[in-house]
């Protein structure tokens, strides 16, 4: 095969996998869609359990809006953002559609496991967002300082940071199963994520100090912690799938 017809193969894969991509993009927001009609149903009572964390720190316990358009947006903010979750297994099977073509044929198998451990842990992430880091970081910032100003906080800036975190936790949370996927496909081994270990918990304490909102080492070690434990839980289960993959199977598909 000349230089030519090489690069027009690889030409034409990119292109195919690029296609590939948008359509399960389209398709994921879609899903996310139809999620966020079905919320907008429930907003009012899903915006009760958005301002609890934060309505003890409010004087009258309510959110300030400055324009007219402002709660309107908001609450369509809120169910985008509630669809997101609720369309988490769909989301997540288009991401398995567009990655299984170059997974062997056994490990196509495990689909179902992938939308499940995904979706448990992503809904993880963000109840732990939601009970542990939202109040610990809500203490601090509103606390901050000599108690001589007031809070007057805008429901716009305040859906921002909640939506914010919420979202950042529960894809922080994936981590395992972004390892194992990485592993399934060759790019990372056990032995490899073992040497690297040291590397790995300053990577991971690095992003938990940029993800808190809070400069306190209490708010960065409650999300460093569970972190750390889903990356070595991450390293048994990519050990589990190179055991499974050095049983005789069929050749990784060709993409």
């Amino acid at each position: 095969m000349s230089r030519q017809e090489d690069l027009a193969e690889s030409q034409q894969s990119l292109t195919e996998h690029l296609r590939e991509l948008r359509t399960r993009i389209i398709k994921a927001l879609y899903g996310i869609l139809i999620g966020a009609i079905i919320c907008y149903n429930y907003v009012e009572q899903i915006m009760l359990y958005i301002r609890a964390p934060i309505e003890r720190h409010l004087q009258g316990g309510g959110l300030v809006f400055t324009a007219p358009a402002d709660k309107f947006i908001a609450y369509l903010k809120v169910a985008v953002f509630c669809g997101f979750i609720v369309a988490t297994p769909w989301w997540l099977y288009q991401a398995w559609k567009f990655v299984a073509p170059g997974l062997y044929a056994k490990e196509k198998k495990y689909s179902l496991a992938f939308i499940f451990s995904g979706s448990v842990l992503y809904i993880a992430g963000v109840v732990f967002g939601y009970f542990l880091a939202l109040p610990a970081a809500f203490d601090f910032l509103m606390m901050f300082g000599d108690g001589t100003d007031k809070p007057m906080i805008t429901i716009d800036h305040y859906l921002s940071f909640f939506t914010t975190m919420l979202l950042v936790f529960g894809l922080a949370f994936e981590l395992p199963l972004i390892i194992v996927i990485l592993g399934m496909l060759g790019f990372v081994s056990q032995d490899f994520l073992r040497k690297n270990r040291r590397y790995m918990v300053v990577i991971l304490a690095i992003a938990s100090a940029i993800l808190t909102p809070t400069p306190d080492a209490i708010s960065m070690f409650t999300l460093l912690i569970p972190l750390y434990i889903l990356f070595e839980i991450s390293i048994f289960f990519v050990g589990f799938f190179e055991k499974k993959a050095e049983e005789p199977a069929d050749e990784r598909p060709r993409t």
